[in-house]
């Protein structure tokens, strides 16, 4: 009987074990799908600013509200955040330098936007 009981669960182990491996690989898979997802949809300077900054420029613009890389826009609802989220009137360090961050990533965006439109400038003339 304690053989019995030793090959019931030396199966449901290995049952758990295989169940516990294939979740395991499809979400690797679907981690790997969404970032190569992501990958895609940002060009690799914007990508690459992304991964150092930390923030995306979709969450950057969440954050500062704003729907076009506008940069009175931008400079506008910064300032208007960061006095808002100052600990002086109540607001929060976290989400002030969070306001900070996005800037600073849009920042980027604009000016990657902008070396990239003079690229373009000097090819058209040659």
């Amino acid at each position: 009987q304690a053989k019995y009981l030793a090959q019931i669960i030396l199966v449901g182990a290995q049952v758990v074990g295989r169940a516990f491996m294939r979740a395991l690989r499809q979400e690797f898979a679907a981690s790997q799908a969404a970032a190569s997802a992501r990958g895609r949809s940002e060009r690799p300077q914007s990508a690459a600013a992304s991964r150092i900054i930390g923030i995306s420029l979709q969450e950057a613009q969440q954050i500062l509200n704003v729907s076009k890389l506008n940069p009175e826009e931008i400079q506008k609802n910064y300032d208007h955040l960061f006095k808002v989220n100052d600990k002086s009137v109540g607001g929060s360090f976290y989400l002030q330098s969070k306001v900070v961050r996005a800037k600073e990533r849009l920042d980027e965006e604009l000016r990657i936007q902008a070396k990239g439109d003079k690229e373009k400038g000097q090819k058209a003339e040659t």
